[in-house]
């Protein structure tokens, strides 16, 4: 059975920063492309930031610059930093794994997490 277990949401002010982390067990992890999407409420997933098995990144635009992906093998990890977080970053941040590289990924989710809140207030 596959786990995904994220932590590390929580409040924050605009302009600071949270660091995400997700443990993975139960698949391949090398297999996999890793990736993070968020939801806020009443809206749809969206894509932030992908990682491939061979350590490509991919980011949405909107956040180029101020959110770093990144996977730590040895552990199973999956972690994205989150630097100058905005009001609009607000909402539930799920980690995924994804036989898919790129933004895409978000349409071909083999499994993901119960989620992590964020409340960025201004």
């Amino acid at each position: 059975q596959v786990h995904m277990v994220e932590s590390g949401g929580g409040k924050a002010q605009a302009g600071g920063s949270l660091t995400l982390s997700c443990t993975v067990s139960g698949l391949a992890f090398d297999d996999y492309a890793m990736g993070w999407f968020r939801q806020a409420p009443g809206a749809e997933r969206e894509a932030i930031s992908c990682i491939s098995w061979n350590g490509r990144t991919v980011y949405a635009d909107h956040v180029k610059g101020r959110f770093t992906i990144s996977r730590d093998t040895a552990k199973n990890t999956l972690h994205l930093q989150m630097n100058n977080l905005k009001p609009e970053d607000t909402g539930s941040y799920y980690c995924a794994a994804s036989l898919v590289y790129g933004l895409s990924f978000i349409k071909n989710l083999d499994a993901w997490g119960q989620g992590t809140l964020v409340n960025v207030s201004s």
